[in-house]
């Protein structure tokens, strides 16, 4: 529930003519400019400029792969990598892009690397080296600039290690509880160390704890559905329930409340809920009935959605209510 909201549904239920509301809403500044909108539009500005800038001079290495001798191929992007993180030491105002476009030139650099001598590891071990060695200067940094990206290039190495001790392959099988349990936890843990209260240390906003709780929720639930449809039903479709259902506690909480990221886990626990009923339904069924179960299996769906709805919009009131309490 945003503020606007709050004052028109204020509005509704007191009745207040156009001129009142029209007041009313000026008085809490939707009128205005916003005071930091200054700020945080350059800010993001120049956060988008280093992104595609990076990208852009990755790419000119690429297109001028053939003319550039291995040694030049290196000076090029460790200089390159060299020359942004000192900008970003030496110039404050700059120092957030310019330590993104340091992380994207280290991968840049790992993967050239990795072309160059074939050393035989895996992809995983790539990412995990890349995210190791810039956690440093996410750290640093202490910007939602560098942590998304960073989060990013850590939920794929741990996917991706995941999916090299699974044969190789993206399969999901009550013999891999071992390698799912280290994978799922460690993306949790990752989760985890965007929190608010670790934000003394690492300096993690609100955008940082949104991209690696989504992408956590994401793994959790797609890992559940695949032991949903192994046969017979693995463990990891009662682990992702579990999971969920913890997540969206912790989240609820007035402490912890993010409605960004209550939602994803109660779509999660929908999608496994609803799949689960689908699969129970139609395994060792002669779909004598076909039209009839997926009826029912909309209704379910359907109410289980307004349901869930409901719950997540009462607890955002509630959370208002305790921060405008607070204030």
């Amino acid at each position: 529930m945003t503020l606007r909201t709050d004052l028109l549904e204020l509005a509704r239920q007191h009745t207040l003519d156009q001129g009142t509301a029209r007041r009313l809403l000026g008085l809490a500044g939707f009128d205005r400019q916003p005071a930091n909108l200054h700020t945080v539009l350059w800010r993001t500005v120049a956060v988008l400029a280093a992104a595609l800038g990076g990208l852009g001079i990755v790419m000119w290495i690429a297109a001028n792969w053939e003319s550039l001798g291995r040694f030049m191929r290196f000076a090029l992007l460790q200089g390159f990598v060299l020359a942004m993180c000192a900008g970003a030491a030496l110039r404050a105002g700059a120092r957030a892009p310019l330590a993104v476009l340091a992380l994207l030139g280290t991968g840049a650099l790992f993967a050239y690397f990795g072309q160059t001598y074939q050393t035989g590891a895996d992809p995983w071990q790539l990412f995990a080296l890349w995210a190791a060695l810039t956690l440093p200067l996410a750290l640093a940094v202490r910007s939602d600039a560098v942590w998304v990206p960073w989060n990013l290039v850590a939920m794929v190495g741990i996917s991706l290690w995941a999916q090299a001790h699974t044969g190789h392959r993206w399969r999901v099988s009550p013999a891999d509880m071992t390698v799912h349990l280290v994978s799922l936890g460690a993306a949790m843990a990752v989760a985890a160390a965007m929190l608010p209260q670790l934000q003394r240390l690492t300096g993690a906003g609100p955008w940082a704890l949104r991209t690696a709780g989504t992408l956590a929720l994401m793994m959790v639930t797609l890992t559940a559905l695949g032991g949903l449809f192994h046969s017979p039903v693995a463990g990891h479709y009662g682990l992702g329930l579990v999971l969920l259902a913890v997540a969206a506690a912790l989240v609820s909480l007035r402490s912890h409340f993010d409605i960004f990221l209550l939602s994803g886990a109660a779509l999660g626990l929908n999608i496994l809920l609803v799949t689960g009923l689908a699969r129970a339904m139609f395994s060792n069924s002669r779909f004598d009935d076909f039209v009839g179960s997926l009826l029912l299996i909309g209704l379910v769906a359907a109410g289980m959605l307004a349901a869930t709805v409901s719950a997540v919009t009462r607890l955002a009131r509630r959370a208002a209510a305790a921060q405008g309490e607070s204030a």
